[in-house]
């Protein structure tokens, strides 16, 4: 009795606190002049913050921030400038994209065929001697001013000394002459699984997903000093857009053995952001196999706040993966590792890409509800751009979540095209969020879309593609809080940590961006276009630009 008397008088001292303090002990860092938007229920707007062992210990005017101050406090003026909760992409390949992070060439964001040439031409100078050069992906013919792909002539003469290989979502390659022969393909012919791109475009083929991966995986691998500079210089790149975390769906083409630089940069607790992490289904016909091998000392949720394993997928079985027609051999193969998951209370986030057929996989899923229930699993599907109200409501009464990517951006033009009016709706982030469905936002980067958070967040309040048509209904648009809640807390519930993060409060993680401009009064076109000069995740600064540090 005496004990919960003493309990509920400290609760009651800290909730009387000024401006929401947990605690009256100096603060190790506050930030004050601010524009702090918390995104918490009441949507309040606060000028100062302070933190203490990596949470917020209060949050509220400059005056009141400033009496948590001591004299080793690390005191900083935002000047005005807007602060965000650290963003967290719901849907990224990191782990991978950071293993060839260093070695790759990268055209996002590249606006003419003459730059991506002259981003080609520099990677050249620095390569070694007929060192492979590779661009694998984040760039569409859309985004150049030319609209159309870079010629094999174009790329030889930006690079006459090395073998080039790039890659264009998982839908066509170009390799140069020398690229061809250092992987042993003999004249005139193609690689395995490939073929001759039909619109005729020279040197350019195409394959599905798992021939250009299979392909992909036979270009040489970076050293393991490469996957640790990689790895480093990749999140300091996230960490420079204001990303603080990201759930990591594993992918094609790496191995459980291409996790050891996350691990080892983990041992060392030099992450500079928070990584969930699934596993994906490596060895056809023998997935379930494969997961009872992973995670037989791998619990669900098994790690700490920085690295957590956080369930299977995007792949659970190859004959359910972006198979629209799946038989009924390779449902009841599939029944079986989801039930065998559900029993082990892990959490399942699978790709399907097309409406029409969504119903093979959620038929299965209310059937396994009914027999092992996973409404508390927070399982999930990713991409799903045409998903209709019915699949929305059906997924929401199975506890599940939509993982959303601004594939649309990319890919928004050809689905005009092809689709009409019905594109008009894609994806039906409105309808979600007025049904209460769980939503994370993310860009499914980097083989397939840019990185960048600010390009998704612009993207998802315009509608507009690559090219600037418009491309989204009205109906379909969130408000900018909307838009920033679902890359910060929507995000933070599908690893289980929307208690913990996605919000400016009071006992949260102090992970937070000071951006280059305030992303609420900035024109909606120049959003893609803001950064971050400040970052912090657990109150620790992972990247500082001027005026807060030096240059980059």
């Amino acid at each position: 009795m005496r004990r919960a008397l003493l309990a509920a008088l400290a609760a009651f001292a800290a909730a009387a606190l000024p401006c929401g303090a947990a605690q009256a002990q100096p603060a190790d860092l506050v930030v004050t002049h601010a524009k702090i938007a918390t995104l918490d229920a009441a949507g309040t707007m606060a000028e100062a913050l302070a933190v203490r062992d990596g949470r917020i210990v209060a949050v509220g005017s400059a005056a009141q921030v400033r009496a948590l101050a001591g004299p080793a406090t690390r005191s900083v003026d935002a000047g005005g400038r807007t602060v965000i909760p650290g963003l967290i992409d719901s849907h990224m390949h990191a782990v991978r994209a950071a293993l060839s992070y260093s070695t790759e060439v990268n055209w996002i964001g590249a606006a003419t065929i003459a730059e991506a040439m002259a981003r080609l031409r520099a990677a050249a100078a620095r390569a070694r001697p007929g060192g492979w050069l590779i661009v694998a992906g984040g760039w569409t013919e859309q985004q150049f001013a030319e609209r159309r792909r870079p010629t094999v002539a174009e790329l030889q003469q930006a690079a006459p000394d090395h073998p080039v290989y790039v890659q264009l979502f998982y839908e066509a390659v170009a390799m140069t002459p020398r690229a061809l022969e250092a992987m042993g393909v003999a004249p005139d012919t193609l690689p395995a699984g490939m073929k001759a791109a039909p619109d005729g475009a020279p040197g350019w083929m195409t394959g599905d997903i798992v021939g250009i991966s299979a392909l992909f995986d036979k270009l040489p691998k970076p050293t393991y000093d490469d996957n640790l500079a990689g790895t480093r210089a990749f999140f300091t790149e996230l960490n420079r857009l204001g990303i603080t975390g990201l759930v990591d769906p594993g992918g094609f083409s790496i191995a459980p053995s291409q996790y050891a630089a996350l691990f080892e940069l983990w041992r060392r607790k030099a992450l500079t952001l928070r990584v969930a992490y699934s596993v994906f289904a490596q060895k056809p016909g023998a997935e379930l196999q494969e997961f009872r091998e992973l995670t037989q000392m791998l619990p669900m949720g098994f790690g700490d706040d920085m690295l957590r394993f956080n369930g299977l997928g995007e792949r659970v079985t190859l004959a359910m993966y972006n198979n629209n027609f799946p038989d009924a051999a390779a449902k009841e193969k599939f029944y079986e590792l989801i039930r065998w998951a559900a029993a082990r209370g892990l959490a399942v986030t699978i790709h399907w890409q097309e409406n029409g057929s969504v119903d093979h996989l959620l038929a299965l899923y209310e059937k396994l509800d009914a027999e092992v229930p996973i409404r508390q699993l927070r399982w999930s599907i990713a991409h799903l751009d045409d998903a209709s109200p019915q699949t929305l409501a059906r997924m929401k009464a199975l506890g599940m979540g939509w993982t959303m990517q601004d594939a649309m951006y990319f890919q928004g033009d050809r689905a005009l095209a092809t689709r009409g009016e019905a594109a008009r709706r894609m994806p039906p982030i409105g309808t979600a969020l007025r049904m209460g469905l769980n939503v994370g936002a993310g860009t499914d980067a980097h083989r397939v879309a840019s990185y960048n958070p600010f390009v998704a967040l612009q993207w998802m309040l315009d509608g507009r593609t690559v090219s600037g048509t418009p491309m989204r209904g009205p109906d379909e648009l969130p408000t900018r809080e909307q838009a920033l809640r679902l890359y910060t807390a929507g995000s933070a519930w599908f690893s289980f940590d929307e208690a913990k993060r996605g919000t400016l409060e009071v006992g949260k993680l102090a992970d937070f961006a000071v951006l280059d401009q305030d992303f609420f009064s900035v024109p909606v076109e120049r959003i893609a276009k803001t950064a971050s000069l400040m970052t912090v995740v657990g109150g620790r600064v992972v990247y500082a630009a001027p005026p807060f540090g030096a240059a980059p």
